[in-house]
This record gives structure tokens, C-alpha cells and sequence, in this order.
């Protein structure tokens, strides 16, 4: 693990949870593709606001990323790659995207956490996020609807 916060982080998680001593090392992640959301996003982590994570399928795909996994470990940094917490993966589920409904973007715990506000946000991010690979979202696209629950923080 190359970022330093992220490395002490997951140290000082490991030293009260020897169980986890050989678990393969977390993926370093930070939210969203500019620095307010992703600082934002980081907070609202921390805060147990945020629960999940919605990648585009397509997009894990054509960046040869693997699909996340139940038990997974993840650690949230702000825009500056500074840990904030770790979260731990509970559930994984492929769903296309015009079937996302009211209880997931409030367990996503984005702005208003509305479904309209879900959408739009989500709908801008994968157009951002798929335009490098010259592809576009659309609605039956498949997204990754990823649950975690905070399991440490300093």
C-alpha cells in the first residue's frame, strides 16, 4: 500500500484485530470524481450518513477492476488521499440502473437523498467516468450497488 495514511490506518486497525492479519491488503478509494464531493462523500462516511457505493459495471469492466465482494475491506480517503475510515463490504448487488430505487439512494446518503437526486448525480458521473472509453450510460446499463457499513475510524 503506497499511501502512507492509508497504511498507518489499516495498522492501527490490525492491532485490534489480529484476525485480519492476513487478509489482503484494502483497496485505497476516494468517492466521486472532483475534490468537494469527494471530501463531502468522505464526511458523510464518517458520519455513517453514507452506506454505499454505486459503481457503473461497464466502467469496473473496461478498467479491468474486479467486481467488490462481501467481507471486502475499503478504506475512504478525502480528495487528498488523507484515510478518514475503513468500511467493510456487506452486500453486492447487480441491478440495471433504471430499476435503483428510493430506499438505496437514501442508504447512499447523497445530497437530498432522493431517487431524483440519486439519478441525476449518478447519471452525470458515469457520463464523466465512460466518456474516456468513448461510451455513454444509458438505462439499462448494469450498476453496481455496493452496501459497507464504517468499521473504523480514528
Amino acid at each position: 500500500m503506497e499511501n502512507a495514511s492509508a497504511r498507518h490506518l489499516w495498522g492501527d486497525y490490525l492491532d485490534q484485530h489480529l484476525e485480519y492479519a492476513f487478509t489482503e491488503a484494502p483497496k485505497v478509494i476516494h468517492f466521486c470524481n472532483n475534490e468537494q464531493d469527494a471530501n463531502e462523500c468522505a464526511m458523510l462516511v464518517k458520519k455513517g450518513i453514507k452506506k454505499a457505493t454505486s459503481p457503473c459495471l461497464l466502467e469496473l469492466q473496461l478498467s479491468k477492476e474486479p467486481l467488490p465482494k462481501i467481507g471486502d475491506f475499503m478504506i475512504v480517503t478525502n480528495w487528498e488521499g488523507e484515510a478518514q475510515c475503513l468500511v467493510r463490504t456487506t452486500s453486492v448487488r447487480l441491478k440495471p440502473f433504471f430499476s435503483i430505487d428510493e430506499y438505496y439512494a437514501k442508504v447512499e446518503g447523497e445530497g437530498d437523498k432522493s431517487l431524483a437526486y440519486w439519478k441525476k448525480s449518478h447519471w452525470d458521473y458515469y457520463t464523466k467516468t465512460l466518456q474516456p472509453f468513448g461510451r455513454k450510460p444509458n438505462e439499462s446499463m448494469i450498476v453496481v450497488c455496493q452496501e459497507f457499513e464504517k468499521v473504523f475510524e480514528r
